[in-house]
Protein backbone atom coordinates (compact mmCIF):
# COMPACT_ATOMS: atom_id res chain seq x y z
CA UNK A 1 0.00 0.00 0.00
CA UNK A 2 1.53 3.87 -0.54
CA UNK A 3 1.93 6.00 1.85
CA UNK A 4 -1.06 8.05 0.49
CA UNK A 5 -3.29 4.95 1.26
CA UNK A 6 -1.69 4.29 4.62
CA UNK A 7 -1.93 8.04 5.71
CA UNK A 8 -5.95 7.43 5.07
CA UNK A 9 -6.13 3.99 6.49
CA UNK A 10 -4.43 5.39 9.87
CA UNK A 11 -1.36 3.64 9.79
CA UNK A 12 -0.88 -0.46 9.44
CA UNK A 13 -1.14 -0.68 13.75
CA UNK A 14 -4.84 0.69 12.71
CA UNK A 15 -4.72 -0.92 10.01
CA UNK A 16 -4.79 -4.43 11.99
CA UNK A 17 -7.35 -3.32 14.61
CA UNK A 18 -11.33 -3.77 14.78
CA UNK A 19 -12.90 -1.76 12.59
CA UNK A 20 -15.99 1.10 13.91
CA UNK A 21 -18.46 2.24 13.02
CA UNK A 22 -17.00 5.77 12.57
CA UNK A 23 -14.83 4.44 10.18
CA UNK A 24 -17.02 4.59 7.51
CA UNK A 25 -17.40 7.96 7.26
CA UNK A 26 -13.43 8.65 7.93
CA UNK A 27 -12.62 6.32 5.15
CA UNK A 28 -15.36 7.43 2.64
CA UNK A 29 -14.05 10.83 2.63
CA UNK A 30 -10.51 9.82 2.38
CA UNK A 31 -11.66 8.73 -1.38
CA UNK A 32 -11.91 11.52 -4.01
CA UNK A 33 -15.27 13.05 -5.55
CA UNK A 34 -17.46 12.00 -2.62
CA UNK A 35 -20.49 13.42 -1.83
CA UNK A 36 -23.28 13.34 0.83
CA UNK A 37 -26.62 13.15 0.12
CA UNK A 38 -29.55 12.15 2.74
CA UNK A 39 -32.40 10.04 2.49
CA UNK A 40 -36.26 10.38 3.43
CA UNK A 41 -35.27 9.64 6.77
CA UNK A 42 -31.75 11.51 7.51
CA UNK A 43 -29.95 8.57 6.34
CA UNK A 44 -26.87 9.34 4.65
CA UNK A 45 -25.72 7.94 1.18
CA UNK A 46 -22.48 8.58 -0.01
CA UNK A 47 -21.74 9.15 -4.05
CA UNK A 48 -19.56 9.89 -6.72
CA UNK A 49 -20.27 11.08 -9.79
CA UNK A 50 -23.80 10.92 -8.52
CA UNK A 51 -24.16 7.70 -8.51
CA UNK A 52 -24.29 5.85 -4.69
CA UNK A 53 -21.80 3.63 -3.48
CA UNK A 54 -22.51 2.98 0.21
CA UNK A 55 -25.19 4.26 1.75
CA UNK A 56 -27.18 3.80 5.32
CA UNK A 57 -30.55 2.11 5.02
CA UNK A 58 -33.73 2.77 6.66
CA UNK A 59 -34.70 -0.27 8.46
CA UNK A 60 -37.43 -2.19 5.42
CA UNK A 61 -39.26 -5.53 6.19
CA UNK A 62 -36.63 -7.49 3.76
CA UNK A 63 -34.24 -7.04 6.39
CA UNK A 64 -35.40 -8.23 10.22
CA UNK A 65 -34.22 -10.72 13.13
CA UNK A 66 -35.34 -13.83 12.63
CA UNK A 67 -36.39 -14.71 16.26
CA UNK A 68 -38.19 -11.39 16.70
CA UNK A 69 -39.11 -10.33 13.59
CA UNK A 70 -38.55 -6.64 14.29
CA UNK A 71 -36.94 -4.69 10.97
CA UNK A 72 -32.69 -4.14 11.77
CA UNK A 73 -32.03 -0.19 12.18
CA UNK A 74 -28.91 -0.41 11.17
CA UNK A 75 -28.22 -1.56 7.59
CA UNK A 76 -25.52 -0.62 5.75
CA UNK A 77 -25.13 -0.80 1.85
CA UNK A 78 -21.97 -1.52 -0.18
CA UNK A 79 -21.71 -1.32 -3.92
CA UNK A 80 -19.89 -4.24 -5.78
CA UNK A 81 -18.35 -4.62 -9.16
CA UNK A 82 -19.69 -8.11 -9.78
CA UNK A 83 -22.17 -11.01 -8.40
CA UNK A 84 -19.26 -12.99 -8.83
CA UNK A 85 -17.57 -11.10 -6.10
CA UNK A 86 -21.27 -10.61 -3.59
CA UNK A 87 -21.39 -14.24 -3.80
CA UNK A 88 -18.33 -14.29 -2.55
CA UNK A 89 -18.88 -12.00 0.62
CA UNK A 90 -22.39 -13.77 1.40
CA UNK A 91 -21.94 -17.23 0.99
CA UNK A 92 -20.01 -17.68 4.15
CA UNK A 93 -22.46 -17.79 6.69
CA UNK A 94 -19.93 -16.69 9.46
CA UNK A 95 -19.04 -13.99 7.27
CA UNK A 96 -20.96 -10.47 8.46
CA UNK A 97 -22.65 -9.26 5.14
CA UNK A 98 -25.34 -10.63 3.72
CA UNK A 99 -28.34 -10.08 1.10
CA UNK A 100 -32.34 -9.83 0.83
CA UNK A 101 -34.76 -10.66 -1.80
CA UNK A 102 -35.07 -7.11 -2.26
CA UNK A 103 -31.41 -7.01 -3.73
CA UNK A 104 -31.23 -10.18 -6.10
CA UNK A 105 -29.68 -9.25 -9.15
CA UNK A 106 -28.30 -5.98 -7.44
CA UNK A 107 -24.93 -5.60 -7.32
CA UNK A 108 -24.67 -5.11 -3.37
CA UNK A 109 -24.35 -6.34 -0.14
CA UNK A 110 -25.35 -5.39 3.21
CA UNK A 111 -23.86 -5.22 6.42
CA UNK A 112 -25.35 -4.58 9.91
CA UNK A 113 -23.59 -1.83 12.14
CA UNK A 114 -23.80 -4.15 15.16
CA UNK A 115 -21.27 -6.80 13.50
CA UNK A 116 -19.11 -4.19 11.91
CA UNK A 117 -16.66 -5.30 14.34
CA UNK A 118 -16.12 -8.30 12.87
CA UNK A 119 -13.82 -6.75 9.95
CA UNK A 120 -11.01 -5.22 10.45
CA UNK A 121 -10.32 -1.45 9.75
CA UNK A 122 -8.52 -2.75 6.54
CA UNK A 123 -11.06 -4.84 5.40
CA UNK A 124 -13.91 -2.80 5.78
CA UNK A 125 -11.79 0.26 4.16
CA UNK A 126 -11.41 -2.96 1.21
CA UNK A 127 -14.84 -2.96 1.31
CA UNK A 128 -15.54 0.83 0.97
CA UNK A 129 -12.97 1.28 -1.98
CA UNK A 130 -13.76 -1.65 -4.08
CA UNK A 131 -17.70 0.32 -3.18
CA UNK A 132 -16.11 3.18 -4.61
CA UNK A 133 -14.72 1.76 -7.76
CA UNK A 134 -17.65 0.00 -8.38
CA UNK A 135 -19.36 3.15 -9.07
CA UNK A 136 -16.82 6.00 -10.20
CA UNK A 137 -16.15 6.50 -13.69
CA UNK A 138 -14.17 5.07 -15.81
CA UNK A 139 -11.47 7.66 -15.70
CA UNK A 140 -11.79 8.50 -12.02
CA UNK A 141 -11.38 5.30 -11.05
CA UNK A 142 -8.66 4.72 -13.04
CA UNK A 143 -6.77 7.80 -11.67
CA UNK A 144 -7.47 6.42 -8.63
CA UNK A 145 -5.88 2.96 -8.96
CA UNK A 146 -2.79 4.38 -10.32
CA UNK A 147 -2.42 6.63 -7.74
CA UNK A 148 -2.99 3.70 -5.16
CA UNK A 149 -1.25 0.56 -6.64
CA UNK A 150 -1.86 -2.66 -4.73
CA UNK A 151 0.99 -3.90 -2.67
CA UNK A 152 3.55 -6.09 -3.49
CA UNK A 153 3.12 -9.74 -2.71
CA UNK A 154 5.36 -11.14 -0.33
CA UNK A 155 8.20 -12.60 -1.62
CA UNK A 156 9.17 -16.45 -0.94
CA UNK A 157 11.88 -16.88 0.80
Amino acid sequence: MSADGEAALGGRAESGRRARIEDVEQLIFALPHVTVTHGKAGNPVYQVGAKSFVFFRNPRPDATDPETGERYPDVIVFWVNSDADKQALIQDTESPFFTTSHFDGHPSVLLRASRIGELTRQELAEIIEDAWLARASPTRAAAWLAAHPPPDPPLNT
